[in-house]
């Protein structure tokens, strides 16, 4: 038996398979977010603990006899968040999150150094990790005098359950810290925010074995010869859950955050494109990706402005996708990172009237979270990837509505495989599998099959592809408000 915990922002996944990789159980458990002030985004990691506490717990008690059998875990986290703990392994101060901006100015000064975007293969963005701690030596110096290791998130979690600081290449290539070509830290860049080696963590490949679990953890019931395996960002995890290793295989993933990405059997950056050029999760490959930072969040805060379920709004909407309306929205509640690298922008509806509904709104939202995902599918086509068809993952492709939205949108089949609701814990579970067995990630990390296929609805493609074109010319206005 294998278990993948996907540590995401909202709450941790725990998924049991067995060797053949099928799910025997699963468990969640959810946690908040804070946000003390506008574009700050932060989490206790304690939280994190209670929670991969309580999905253990029900999965032990479901499963038994198989929880006592499991041989490996490993762990898919939500990237870029800042860990900071002193000498003694305290935490110093709450985990600032992947989709906090606060330090945009920090991230501005970094990427105006030419080595940057030549080690990192990639824009510095507020999100990662390295301006964040530069945010904190000018905001919070004695705080940053303390910190003895960084961490991001869910090796926080493999340190807690091993007692050892170690990272792998796919979250590490998201600090600023990486050089993602060679798969090695950078003093060059880790000096640009005045860190040095000493901080980071024991740098592995994704399917390296970390440790076992450590005996102060006995009382999760896992077996004393669980080997804990390092893992890989959520993303990159996801895409060994879907098979999304080389050339052409890639993903749309409709999650808190939206993503476009595609498997690279080399490493090729463009960093200008402001798309992401990642170490994947598993030794010798990489991939490259687009990210919005607000998809089912923007619905989520509709959700909560108007008292209404996402799914209810949702459902609302019928299952005859419409053209698109007089009413747009813009989904940048927290900025935006794909293509525009701006922290400073903010979402906002245009063509409202006295007739706009929540279902209007809930449209709109949706459609503006398609027409983002497309600014990065465009981005990354730019890069030489090519795309005749891609899966759908995340929450907000079990709308059909939606999806059939995004298949117009993008012009391209989207296949929804069946185990898309177990997303990167299903691929967490395949890297514990390759970590324990050392089997070839390509013999287990393969497509899962296709549960049904959502075409673009062809009578609509040009009136979405008009609406897109305005969507696209719109960004400067917004630029241009206060």
């Amino acid at each position: 038996m294998f278990l993948g915990l996907d540590l995401g922002t909202s709450g941790v996944k725990a998924l049991l398979v067995d060797g053949e990789g099928r799910a025997i159980g699963s468990a969640d458990a959810s946690y908040d977010v804070s946000n003390p002030a506008q574009g700050w985004s932060e989490q206790d990691p304690s939280d994190w603990v209670a929670g991969v506490k309580a999905a253990l717990g029900a999965l032990k008690s479901a499963h038994p006899k198989a929880f006592g059998a499991i041989q490996g875990l490993a762990l898919s986290g939500h990237m870029h968040g800042a860990v900071l703990v002193d000498a003694a392994g305290d935490v110093l101060r709450p985990c600032i999150l992947w989709n906090d901006t606060r330090s945009h100015a920090q991230a501005a000064t970094m990427d105006s150094d030419p080595r940057a975007r030549a080690i990192s293969g990639n824009i510095v963005f507020p999100g990662f990790t390295a301006p964040k701690l530069a945010w904190i030596a000018e905001n919070e110096p004695e705080v940053f005098a303390r910190v003895s290791r960084v961490m991001l998130p869910k090796d926080y979690v493999v340190w807690w359950l091993t007692g050892r600081f170690a990272t792998e290449m796919s979250d590490a290539a998201g600090t600023a810290w990486l050089d993602v070509g060679t798969r090695t830290w950078s003093d060059d860049l880790l000096a640009l925010g005045g860190m040095d080696a000493a901080q980071m963590p024991d740098l592995l490949e994704g399917t390296d074995v970390v440790g076992q679990v450590q005996p102060a953890r006995a009382d999760l019931g896992l077996p004393k010869t669980c080997k804990v395996i390092a893992g890989g960002a959520d993303n990159a995890v996801a895409a060994c859950g879907v098979g999304a290793l080389s050339e052409g295989q890639g993903f749309v993933s409709l999650g808190t955050s939206g993503v476009v990405l595609t498997g690279r059997d080399s490493y090729a950056p463009l960093a200008d494109s402001a798309v992401h050029t990642f170490c994947h999760a598993v030794p010798g490959r990489w991939y490259q990706m687009g990210v919005v930072l607000a998809a089912t969040d923007s619905l989520n805060w509709l959700s909560k402005i108007t008292g209404q379920s996402a799914t209810a709004l949702s459902s609302a909407l019928g299952d005859t996708l419409a053209a698109p309306g007089a009413v747009k929205f813009y989904p940048y509640l927290s900025g935006e990172r794909t293509p525009h690298n701006d922290a400073a922008v903010r979402g906002s509806f245009t063509g409202l009237d006295v007739a706009t509904d929540a279902s209007t709104l809930t449209s709109a939202v949706m459609a503006g979270v398609a027409f983002a995902l497309r600014d990065s599918f465009e981005a990354i086509k730019a890069t030489g990837a090519t795309f005749d068809t891609a899966l759908a993952i995340g929450g907000g492709s079990q709308s059909d509505y939606w999806t059939e939205m995004l298949a117009t949108v993008l012009n391209i089949p989207l296949e929804r495989p069946d185990e898309s609701a177990f997303g990167a814990a299903l691929g967490a579970a395949r890297i514990a599998m390759c970590g324990v067995t050392r089997a070839n990630p390509t013999e287990v990390m393969t497509k899962p099959p296709v549960a049904n296929i959502i075409h673009p609805q062809t009578n609509l493609v040009q009136a979405y592809e008009d609406a897109y074109a305005g969507f696209a010319s719109a960004y400067p206005t917004l630029k241009a408000m206060p």
